[in-house]
């Protein structure tokens, strides 16, 4: 892997290297190329606005982020977000750094598809929702250049990732679908379960033990 990428430069510390490792072991590919792309989109634009940012707490945010989706670090009832953030927060925890930078850690992962709410937390937080919403959705798409982007997706490919990531994303809850209820993983569920019943906040509240 080269260690710069659009002018970013990759963290290959001891923590960033073990923790690609582990990334490369339970992870896939795919998995692989999307969370790199999302560092790189991440860190371009806490360069564009000017965000000081740790890069090896973001880099280590950008590795976990969806490992929570594979079958190492998968729980049977848990958000997949908040499985990727307990194995980060464990992992830097094993490397003895303090709760403050766990806890940090770990709103980033649990909070990367929270719409409204992490874009308002620290900058490692909003940073990597944003480049998450770059790879996925393209949000902030015009911000990146051609140049960095043709770079970018020559050393981590996309591979039909269009096609591929919702898939991606279901295989890792597809047990556990009552984990998507209030986020919206729900629309992965309607769209790859025909017929799917989405559980309803509106029905919990009148169907509630409470009499009035």
């Amino acid at each position: 892997m080269s260690k710069k990428v659009a002018g970013i430069q990759i963290p290959d510390s001891k923590i960033a290297k073990e923790a690609t490792e582990l990334l490369l072991e339970h992870g896939t590919e795919f998995i692989y190329n999307h969370s790199l792309r999302v560092f790189v989109f991440s860190s371009l634009n806490g360069q564009r606005l000017k965000t000081g940012y740790d890069p090896e707490l973001l880099y280590v945010s950008a590795v976990f982020h969806d490992l929570g989706l594979v079958p190492h670090y998968s729980s049977p009832d848990l958000r997949f977000e908040v499985d990727g953030a307990n194995a980060a927060r464990e992992f830097l925890r094993s490397h003895g750094l303090p709760k403050e930078t766990q806890r940090l850690v770990w709103d980033a992962i649990a909070l990367h598809t929270t719409i409204g709410v992490a874009e308002h937390k620290e900058a490692e937080v909003a940073l990597l929702y944003s480049g998450v919403g770059l790879d996925v959705m393209g949000e902030g798409y015009e911000h990146l250049s051609r140049e960095h982007r043709e770079e970018i997706v020559g050393l981590f490919p996309r591979s039909d990732f269009k096609k591929r990531i919702i898939p991606t994303f279901f295989e890792g809850f597809k047990h556990k679908t009552e984990t998507t209820f209030g986020n919206i993983k729900a629309d992965v569920c309607a769209f790859m379960i025909p017929h799917f019943q989405r559980k309803n906040f509106c029905d919990c509240i009148l169907h509630s033990p409470w009499e009035d």
